[in-house]
């Protein structure tokens, strides 16, 4: 900040100087204070987030009142006096609304909105997340029209769809608008319409940081914007990392974007209490291959930690009386207390198990379905922008096979498959929130399956 004095020679810096040296490290300069994000300068710098956001508000009105745009000392005190009370202010309508009325946006199915808590509420970011032709962008369309009906089923407020792959499909929100039973019932003054819903596409990570920062909060204002939609929030990123470096450096900027996605797009939803769905999509995840054999070590070798998780074949040239000799010499390790032993399964603390709390696909001694199992996925963006969202909603299809007895080769084809025709059946997962119970390991989720007004769930949940 050497060029803070240079600007304002009259700046009282002696109430800053716990933060000016951090500032100073990390080449921040007064150009950066004013036009960054303070919390983007609180974690590059290691500072409080509320001291930075004062001194860059201190900063602002002392350039105001040198230029004349405010008047005089007294001005710049009512200036920060105002601010704080802004920043109250700001604390009570974040309470405020936590206290306000539940607001939800339905799905039109009762068994669907009964595994979301409801449906999909306001002033929190969700998403969904499944493989390509689940039905992620159906699910989102379902939302755009529902969004516009009266409480409680919707918010009687317009849409945004922001697309990243491909544009609006209108076809489809007209075969909804024309098939689903219950839209199809409604009044035309009280149907929902596809003038309703703004339609924006974003290329490009550019364009897409332009419009979210810029237009975007320009158009909640303006015509109260109910729902957010971002299909899909990966497809950027993804096609920016093809092209560029997987070095450190490239993946450390990467998590700083999505954090501070995560931040803007939380931030306009408490603010305009809106709900944001956006879809992601996922990579395929295999299970590490466990062995409960104890690892066998080579003659001579220092004994293996009793924390070892990795189990290794015998040494080639081992033998039976080398290995007897070696055990003669060396004692085995002293054994743990039960509660301290690793286990065969997946260690508690490793990604491989913490996982399947998150991304809704389970894989380990507790998941039966032999489906997941050999299907496993994992949604894109990884841990950091798992916790930028507060709601992840997983679809999975399984394909079924129908099995058939040849009678006339008699036992010699028995359980033979008949590999036409094949059937896809999809399964709706909640992988967390802060409103709605999980979907346990053991459960496949709710049974759902696409039709020509939108999702609709098929039985109980299994």
């Amino acid at each position: 900040m050497t060029d803070l004095l240079h600007s304002l020679p009259n700046f009282p810096t002696k109430q800053y100087t716990h933060l000016l040296p951090s500032l100073e490290r990390t080449l921040i300069t007064t150009t950066d204070l004013l036009t960054l994000d303070p919390l983007e300068i609180a974690k590059r710098a290691h500072l409080p987030l509320l001291d930075v956001r004062r001194l860059a508000n201190h900063v602002l009105a002392s350039l105001q009142s040198q230029l004349g745009v405010i008047d005089g000392p007294e001005a710049l005190r009512n200036y920060e006096h105002s601010t704080r009370l802004e920043d109250a202010s700001s604390l009570k309508r974040s309470g405020k609304t936590v206290s306000e009325p539940w607001s939800v946006i339905s799905t039109l199915d009762p068994l669907l909105d009964a595994a979301l808590g409801g449906g999909i509420p306001t002033a929190y970011i969700t998403e969904v997340t499944g493989e390509s032709g689940v039905g992620k962008t159906q699910f989102l369309l379902s939302l755009l029209l529902t969004a516009q009906l009266p409480p409680p089923a919707g918010l009687s407020r317009p849409t945004v769809y922001i697309s990243t792959e491909h544009p609006l499909p209108t076809s489809r929100l007209a075969q909804v608008l024309r098939d689903n039973p219950h839209l199809a019932s409604l009044p035309a003054s009280s149907k929902p319409t596809l003038n309703r819903i703004f339609s924006i596409q974003t290329p490009d990570l550019e364009s897409q940081d332009h419009i979210l920062t810029y237009q975007l909060p320009v158009l909640l204002a303006r015509d109260k914007i109910g729902l957010i939609i971002i299909d899909s929030i990966a497809a950027n990123y993804r096609a920016e990392r093809s092209s560029s470096s997987t070095s450190g450096a490239a993946l450390g900027l990467r998590s700083t974007q999505l954090i501070q996605l995560g931040h803007q797009l939380r931030s306009l939803a408490r603010e305009h209490n809106c709900a944001i769905v956006v879809s992601n999509q996922v990579a395929d995840r295999f299970a590490p291959i466990l062995s409960s054999s104890p690892p066998q070590r080579p003659p001579g070798s220092s004994p293996p930690s009793v924390y070892s998780q990795i189990s290794s074949p015998p040494h080639p040239d081992s033998s039976q009386e080398m290995q007897s000799l070696d055990a003669a010499i060396m004692p085995p390790p002293p054994s743990l207390p039960q509660s301290m032993a690793p286990t065969t399964q997946y260690p508690i603390l490793t990604l491989d198990h913490q996982q399947n709390f998150f991304t809704g696909w389970s894989a380990g001694p507790h998941c039966h379905s032999q489906t997941l199992n050999q299907n496993l996925k994992t949604p894109s963006l990884g841990l950091v922008w798992t916790n930028q969202i507060a709601c992840r909603i997983a679809l999975i299809k399984e394909q079924h096979i129908h099995r058939h007895v040849d009678s006339e080769e008699g036992d010699r084809h028995e359980g033979a498959a008949d590999w036409t025709p094949r059937q896809w059946r999809r399964y709706m997962k909640v992988a967390f929130a802060s409103w709605a119970p999980a979907t346990g390991s053991e459960e496949k989720g709710t049974e759902f399956e696409i039709y020509g007004g939108g999702l609709r769930a098929i039985g109980l949940k299994k």
